[in-house]
Order: C-alpha cells, then sequence, then structure tokens
C-alpha cells in the first residue's frame, strides 16, 4: 500500500462547483469527441456534465545520502497525496449529479507559479449516466466509477463482459545512489551496465505497480486494463525520480458478446 495513503471515503462537494453543477440539468458539457459521444449514446450513456478536482500542492524535500539507494517515504506521500486529492473532488462532482460513472478522465500535473516545489494536480473527465437503468454501473459502495478509457475503448469493454470500477494508481519516489569515483572511472570509455540505477529503476517501478495493484484489489477489481507508466524527477534533482503508474480496474458483469474484427480499407494514398 502507499505511505499513509489515505482513506477511499468520499469529500464533500466544494460549494464553487456545487454552483456550477446545479445547471448540469439544463444543459451539459463534456469533452468527449462526436465519434465518443455517439458510441456512448448508443451504448445507453448519456453525459451529465464535465467534472473535475484541483489540487495545488508544495512538495517538500527529504534529506538522504547521496550513497543511499532507497525509497523517500515523504516524498511519495507527499505526490500520491496532491492526486487523490484532485481525484477525491472530481469524484465527489460526480457523485452529486448522481452519475453511474466518469470517462476519460485525466489526471495530470503542472508546475505552479515561480516556485519548482509547488505542483497543481488536476483532474477532468464527462460524468456520464446509464438512461435505461440508473445507478447499474455504480459501484459496490454507490459511487461513480471512474476510468481513464475513451468513449470507444469503454464501449469496447462492456461487449466483452466486464465494467470499470475505478482508475488506481500508485506511485514511488526513488533516490538512486551517487556512484564511487573509482566505479566512474571504471566505466569511462567502456560499454557496462550502470547497476545502481538498473536495480533503482526496477525496485521503484515494481513498487509503484504492486501499489496500483493494490488499490485495485481493495476497490474489488479483477485486473486492470490500460496501464500508463510515468517518470518525472521534478524539483529533486538528476538522482531522485518519481515512477507513477495508473489504470482502470475492472470487474466482470456477464458473459458478454463477441466480437469479430472487420477490416477497413483506408482511402488515403
Amino acid at each position: 500500500m502507499q505511505p499513509n495513503q489515505p482513506s477511499p471515503q468520499p469529500q464533500q462537494l466544494d460549494q464553487v462547483a456545487g454552483e456550477r453543477l446545479s445547471h448540469a440539468d439544463r444543459i451539459f458539457t463534456s469533452d468527449l469527441s462526436v465519434n465518443e459521444f455517439a458510441l456512448l449514446h448508443g451504448a445507453g450513456f448519456e453525459p451529465i456534465d464535465l467534472v473535475m478536482g484541483v489540487s495545488v500542492y508544495h512538495v517538500g524535500f527529504q534529506f538522504t545520502g547521496i550513497r543511499q539507494q532507497q525509497e523517500l517515504p515523504v516524498l511519495t506521500e507527499a505526490t500520491y497525496r496532491a492526486r487523490w486529492n484532485a481525484m477525491s473532488r472530481m469524484q465527489a462532482e460526480a457523485d452529486a449529479l448522481h452519475a453511474d460513472g466518469v470517462v476519460g478522465v485525466r489526471l495530470e500535473w503542472r508546475q505552479h507559479g515561480d516556485s519548482a516545489e509547488h505542483l497543481e494536480f488536476i483532474a477532468v473527465g464527462t460524468a456520464v449516466r446509464f438512461e435505461k437503468s440508473p445507478g447499474s454501473y455504480r459501484r459496490p459502495t454507490g459511487q461513480a466509477f471512474t476510468s481513464h478509457l475513451s468513449g470507444q475503448d469503454l464501449v469496447t469493454l462492456l461487449r466483452t463482459g466486464y465494467a470499470p470500477i475505478a482508475f488506481v494508481m500508485g506511485n514511488c519516489v526513488f533516490h538512486v545512489a551517487v556512484q564511487g569515483f573509482r566505479q566512474m572511472l571504471s566505466q569511462m570509455g567502456r560499454n557496462m551496465e550502470m547497476p545502481q540505477w538498473t536495480q533503482g529503476n526496477y525496485q521503484a517501478r515494481e513498487l509503484a505497480m504492486s501499489r496500483m495493484q493494490a488499490e485495485a484489489e481493495r476497490d474489488g477489481g479483477q485486473g486492470v486494463t490500460g496501464v500508463n507508466f510515468e517518470i518525472a524527477n521534478y524539483a529533486w534533482g538528476f538522482h531522485t525520480v518519481e515512477f507513477y503508474a495508473s489504470g482502470t480496474a475492472i470487474r466482470r458483469i456477464g458473459e458478454g458478446d463477441p466480437i469479430h474484427p472487420q477490416f477497413t480499407l483506408g482511402m488515403n494514398s
């Protein structure tokens, strides 16, 4: 599990967001493409409104020896907490709309202001409702599902007899030890592996992946699809790196229909 992982309990809806969402019954907004909108409509899902969550976070500093090879749990917790804040606020907006799910979730970050330590994490997606049977695709907890899958991928997933549960993630901020002077000299002009980097990167990736899988198990998922993997060092320097994994946890809901690939002939030369 993540160090100091927050509880998955829902947050309260922000008052400012509540004012915007109060108009959702008159007109919807979404970031769905025309193709996504058409396919989801054909599958019985209608957009309700664009939902989002934001967290601006000061990512602190953790001291470690330059020769130490280890995870930095204070920084791991900080970057995870910031993402969790953004995701939970987006979730609160979707639940306030009584949505069945959130499609096409994007969880992105950017540097905020002049300080390299200030990061803004933004979660955005389109809340949808299954018109034929509202509530049937929600999680066992009654919350809307969240998924980073596109409208096309979601419809294909449903046809296979699976349904999304939650956007899941795991991360690890890791310090890779600085190599000694003798080791550096021995590598000059030679082709050879750098073991501290190989082992450090491998260990950090495994921690991020295992934490993402733990979230999926916690939410009752039978698997994770569409896994993405990102690497960033933010403001920590070359030897401190965050490994981040995310995907959509899914569960089986039926047998599904067989999908037969079709040949498509492009008209472009």
